[in-house]
């Protein structure tokens, strides 16, 4: 699906790219008349034939410039998987306010993503997901789809073969047991109570990842109320349970051994509910009320919370538990918020996870200068004006680990003040660094600002995280909750590696302390085959273009024999066809690495680092870019159906589509300018 209602052509498209061209053209049709002139002169006025990679870089380039909103920015879906509009579903029936025409409308694009199996995927091609599966059948029942309908019976049979509702994940069963279909016992406890544990605490909701705290913490409430809202036997799902549950079902099992954390968690969460059974909890109400207040402080203008579907879709779920009606402001502006995520086309209805513009505006900036689009140009110079005016300026929940950071930055939405983060932050930084503004002082002061808050979040480890410093207590991820393995933001080698690009494009010495640390992170964390995980994109080669043009960027000696490890690396994994491709299941499986069917993403990150790594003349490059040459299609597009971005690894995969458009358009213009500047290595 595209985001058709932002697709719009602007007349920015009508500003000429090549001021030359008209003379050009006035050249020609003189030529045309001077047929005795020689070759030579002939070639020198109408002007050599334009290659086949100009041609290539200019027909993306003229796209983008269509793809161009007229605020000035750029915008494309986000994909995901169909829990994300599935819950949308749960959610109205939950509040008791569906709209039967919209509500058909998504449960066509949730059938439309079901396999020929009869299961539902995380990401393209991948295996059937129960958990999703599970969600997406309920959902359609919901919508008033019967169990014999031909759809729902394939899902089952896989539900029911992978072993039911209970091998569910932690989600999955709180919207069941919102509606009856689970038991709440069942749900491993999250305490409102933890609300009041101070900042200082081994575990308080601040050592939690920004995503994981707020969808918990409304969370929190929902489950501290256990509300049931009742179903027509229509719409129930017990026949999704191998067998009728027992009441030692709703308990966790245990791993082999006596001493291990996972089964030392299983007995604090035991002893969590027998207290939670208690109608003694003198606490309960004065954590309930700190939730409350978080909920509505950390809502936006906009109705935002958090800028995500799990805390936007939890809060107003646990607004609703507390006595708000619907018409109340705070569940209004939510709910017009998530209709804001909402695309809606010929193929239906979807809610996306999140929506990435300030993210999509830096790479396309970039892509674009690369392909020699002017800074001075009036498309460009509108796009970092709307990027400047989104800059951060006020403190969010960061500053509890840093109270003496000033605040600056960019956020991946439209508005999500409480959340900025590094990755977003250094890219839009580099993007509008050289962009000629009308208000160049604002612009200064914006990037000085950006800088200081991105250099004042790194770890102690010198390693970077997205949203917070430090946030690295990896024994949460064991909690019976955390079966997302996600509840923590520890630092990562592609985010480092782009701080090291941050600092490298400001003239940032190698000895500089947060340099130097970051150096010593990056090469802890390389693998033993040479290159870097990654946290943010599927997965090696992302990792390593993030660390190598971190690396070449600082000044680091790119002949050193770590960096050629990575390069050797890269090369092995290079396809019969020249492109680059990595699967999502290296996430599960590392023997997987690098291994993958080309696509235009992976290609242009592959390439970016060689290029970083001296390699712009060498076969391999010319290999790849061939490659991206001959799959090019007329409109300067190309085709993607693989996930190439990453949510949650593992869990929650994620398909950009301006990836498949962005990337390989910087690939072909630095190539280009590497190559006739002579520079790279054989």
């Amino acid at each position: 699906m595209n985001p058709s209602k932002y697709q719009i052509s602007t007349a920015l498209t009508s500003f000429s790219l090549d001021p030359v061209a008209p003379a050009i053209d006035s050249q020609k049709q003189s030529a045309r008349k001077v047929h005795h002139l020689p070759p030579s002169i002939w070639k020198k006025m109408v002007g050599e034939a334009k290659s086949p990679l100009d041609k290539a870089i200019e027909r993306t380039r003229d796209f983008f410039f269509r793809e161009q909103l007229p605020d000035g920015y750029w915008w494309a879906e986000l994909e995901s998987n169909v829990t994300i509009t599935s819950e949308y579903i749960m959610l109205f029936h939950f509040l008791g306010m569906v709209d039967k025409i919209r509500e058909r409308k998504m449960a066509k694009y949730i059938l439309g993503k079901q396999t020929e199996e009869g299961y539902w995927t995380i990401w393209h091609g991948g295996p059937g997901d129960l958990s999703t599966t599970i969600e997406a059948y309920f959902a359609l029942k919901l919508a008033g789809y019967p169990a014999d309908h031909i759809a729902l019976r394939k899902a089952r049979d896989f539900i029911l073969a992978n072993g039911g509702i209970l091998k569910s994940r932690v989600f999955t069963k709180v919207f069941l047991a919102l509606f009856g279909e689970f038991s709440w016992l069942g749900v491993p406890s999250m305490p409102i109570e933890l609300m009041l544990l101070p900042n200082w605490a081994y575990f308080n909701m601040y050592e939690l990842s920004s995503w994981a705290r707020a969808t918990i913490i409304p969370l929190s409430v929902v489950m501290s109320e256990r509300p049931v809202r009742k179903l027509p036997p229509s719409a129930r799902v017990q026949e999704l349970y191998v067998r009728p549950p027992r009441p030692t079902d709703y308990t966790f099992t245990k791993e082999d051994g006596i001493l291990t954390w996972k089964n030392f968690f299983m007995g604090v969460d035991h002893m969590l509910k027998v207290y939670e059974s208690s109608p003694i909890r003198p606490f309960k109400k004065k954590g309930t009320a700190k939730a409350e207040q978080w909920i509505l402080d950390h809502q936006e203008p906009t109705g935002d919370w958090g800028g995500i579907q799990p805390a936007m879709l939890n809060a107003i779920l646990a607004l609703h538990c507390l006595g708000y009606a619907n018409d109340h402001p705070a569940v209004v502006k939510g709910l017009e918020a998530l209709a804001n995520f909402c695309i809606e086309d010929e193929e239906g209805l979807v809610l996306q996870s999140c929506v990435s513009p300030v993210w999509d505006t830096a790479l396309a900036l970039v892509a674009m200068q690369e392909a020699g689009v002017p800074t001075d140009h009036p498309a460009m110079v509108k796009a970092a004006q709307w990027l400047l005016d989104l800059e951060v300026r006020r403190k969010g929940d960061w500053q509890v680990k840093s109270p003496e950071l000033e605040p600056g930055g960019w956020a991946f939405e439209f508005l999500n003040d409480w959340y900025p983060d590094v990755d977003d932050s250094g890219f839009v930084i580099m993007a509008i660094k050289d962009i000629k503004v009308r208000d160049k002082k604002h612009k200064e002061q914006a990037i000085k600002r950006g800088i200081n808050w991105c250099l004042g979040m790194q770890s102690k480890n010198g390693g970077w995280g997205a949203f917070d410093k430090d946030n690295t207590k990896h024994l949460l991820n064991k909690i019976p909750f955390a079966d997302l393995e996600a509840l923590i933001d520890p630092p990562t080698a592609d985010l480092t590696g782009r701080m090291l690009e941050l600092m490298g494009n400001f003239d940032y010495p190698k000895d500089n302390p947060a340099v130097v640390r970051a150096l010593e992170f990056l090469q802890k964390e390389q693998e033993p085959e040479g290159p870097w995980w990654g946290r943010w994109g599927v997965n090696y080669i992302y990792g390593t273009w993030s660390v190598l043009c971190g690396l070449e960027a600082i000044g680091e000696d790119m002949s050193r024999p770590y960096i050629k490890k990575a390069v050797n690396w890269l090369k092995s994994k290079q396809n019969m066809d020249g492109g680059w491709g990595e699967v999502c299941d290296t996430y599960y499986d590392r023997s997987l690495m690098g291994c993958g069917q080309s696509t235009p993403s992976q290609t242009g990150w592959a390439l970016l680092s060689l290029f970083a790594a001296g390699e712009a003349h060498s076969s391999a490059a010319a290999r790849g870019i061939e490659y991206l040459l001959s799959t090019q299609k007329e409109d300067g597009t190309w085709d993607e159906d693989a996930f190439t971005g990453t949510g949650f690894p593992k869990f929650f995969m994620i398909r950009y589509h301006i990836y498949r458009n962005c990337f390989p358009l910087t690939a072909l213009g630095r190539y280009r300018r590497l190559t006739a500047e002579g520079g790279g290595k054989k």
